[in-house]
C-alpha cells in the first residue's frame, strides 16, 4: 500500500475526538441564549407599550368625563351651542358623539381606534337611604347638574412577541364625574 490507507480504528478515534471536542460549542450556546434573550426583550418592550397604552386610555377617559362635565344643558346659557356640543350644536349639551369626537381629537396614538361610550346616571336612594346611581338615558334632563356622567374608553392593543401567537388585549378605562353645569 502506498500510505493513503487509513485504518478504520484510527479514523473512528479521530472522529470521536473531534465530536467530543467543545470547540465551537459556545457559539451554539450563544445562539440559543440569544433567541431567548431577544424574545424576552421584545416581551418587555411590548409590555411597556401596553402599560403606556393603558395610561393614554385612562387619561382619555378622564379628559372625556371632564369635557362632558362642563357641557351639560346649562352650558348654552354661558357659551355658544357650538362650544357645548361641537359636532352637532345641540342645546342639550354634549352627547356621546361629541365626547367621542373630543377623545379622537386629543392626539393620542391610535386615537382613531379608541372606542368611547358615555352614560348619564341620576342620583336616587335605595331602601336603606343610601345614594345610588341609576341609568337615565341621554336627554337634557339626564345631563342636569348633579347627575353623573360615566365615560368608558377602550382600545384593542395588539400584543406582538416574537415566536408567540399575536394576541389582542382590550384595554378599558372608565371615569365618572358629577355634571357641574
Amino acid at each position: 500500500m502506498n500510505g493513503t490507507h487509513v485504518d478504520l480504528a484510527t479514523f473512528t478515534r479521530s472522529l470521536l475526538k473531534q465530536l467530543a471536542s467543545e470547540e465551537g460549542g459556545s457559539l451554539v450556546e450563544m445562539g440559543l441564549a440569544f433567541v431567548g434573550i431577544v424574545t424576552m426583550l421584545f416581551g418587555i418592550f411590548e409590555l411597556s407599550m401596553a402599560l403606556y397604552s393603558y395610561h393614554f386610555v385612562s387619561e382619555a377617559a378622564r379628559e372625556a368625563s371632564r369635557f362632558a362635565m362642563v357641557r351639560g344643558p346649562q352650558c348654552v346659557a354661558n357659551f355658544s351651542a357650538s362650544y357645548c356640543s361641537p359636532t352637532d350644536g345641540q342645546t342639550s349639551g354634549a352627547d356621546g358623539g361629541d365626547i367621542s369626537h373630543y377623545v379622537n381629537s386629543l392626539g393620542y396614538p391610535f386615537a382613531n381606534k379608541l372606542t368611547t361610550s358615555a352614560t348619564w346616571l341620576t342620583p336616587s336612594q335605595d331602601a336603606k337611604g343610601n345614594q345610588i346611581w341609576t341609568g337615565c338615558g341621554t336627554g337634557a334632563a339626564c345631563k342636569n347638574p348633579g347627575s353623573l356622567v360615566q365615560v368608558t374608553v377602550s382600545y384593542p392593543f395588539p400584543l406582538n412577541v416574537p415566536f408567540l401567537k399575536t394576541y389582542t388585549i382590550n384595554l378599558t378605562s372608565k371615569s365618572s364625574v358629577v355634571v357641574s353645569q
